[in-house]
């Protein structure tokens, strides 16, 4: 850990740069923008926020700190909106940065929820619906995509990840099970593999 703030990894952002500096403020901001664009999954938004557009993390590093939050209970991206804003600010930060991401949409569902009460039978709302649940799956494919490649460059990661779709796309294995078999295996393997 540096400076007492939360910290996976052993590489800093672009391998040796300084911890870039982010303020509360930056990031209630940052995850506010993220919460209203965020349309059928936030994951992809979440990403691109952190990685491509601020350069807050590297690749790799969001594909750990990603990892960790699907271990932990709660929506992964509210975890790694609390971890992110725990590394940069502390307590305030990960308050910020969990405040920024809620605030809007939990506004917008409450309103959708009571329009939907009213019109929710008209065909138009109905067909509207399923074209957003198809955008929805695509930015999820798209995800899968850029996650898998910083991670998926050996021979054990490969592996590792066939075993877990295989568990759970063919054999049905219900998520927990996986991940209490898989998430220890793979741990041990790649530490007992790595030179």
């Amino acid at each position: 850990m540096k400076s007492g703030k939360l910290r996976l990894g052993d590489q800093g952002v672009g391998q040796g740069s300084p911890e870039p500096k982010v303020s509360v403020r930056e990031l209630f901001w940052a995850f506010l923008l993220v919460g209203l664009s965020g349309f059928g999954g936030v994951l992809p938004f979440v990403r691109h926020m952190l990685v491509d557009k601020r350069r807050w993390l590297t690749p790799a590093e969001f594909t750990e700190v990603l990892g960790l939050s699907q271990l932990l209970p709660g929506p992964n991206v509210v975890n790694i909106s609390i971890y992110v804003g725990a590394r940069f600010a502390g307590a305030t930060g990960a308050a910020a940065a969990l405040l920024g991401l809620m605030v809007i949409p939990i506004a917008i569902v409450l309103c959708l929820g009571a329009a939907y009460t009213r019109y929710g039978d008209l065909p138009a709302v109905a067909n509207a619906f399923r074209g957003i649940a198809s955008a929805a799956a695509g930015l999820v494919v798209a995800m899968a995509i850029k996650i898998a490649c910083p991670v998926l460059r050996s021979g054990r990661t490969i592996t590792i990840a066939v075993l877990v779709f295989v568990a759970m796309v063919i054999l049905k294995v219900p998520l927990v099970w996986t991940l209490a078999v898989m998430a220890p295996v793979s741990l041990i393997w790649i530490w007992w593999k790595t030179p």
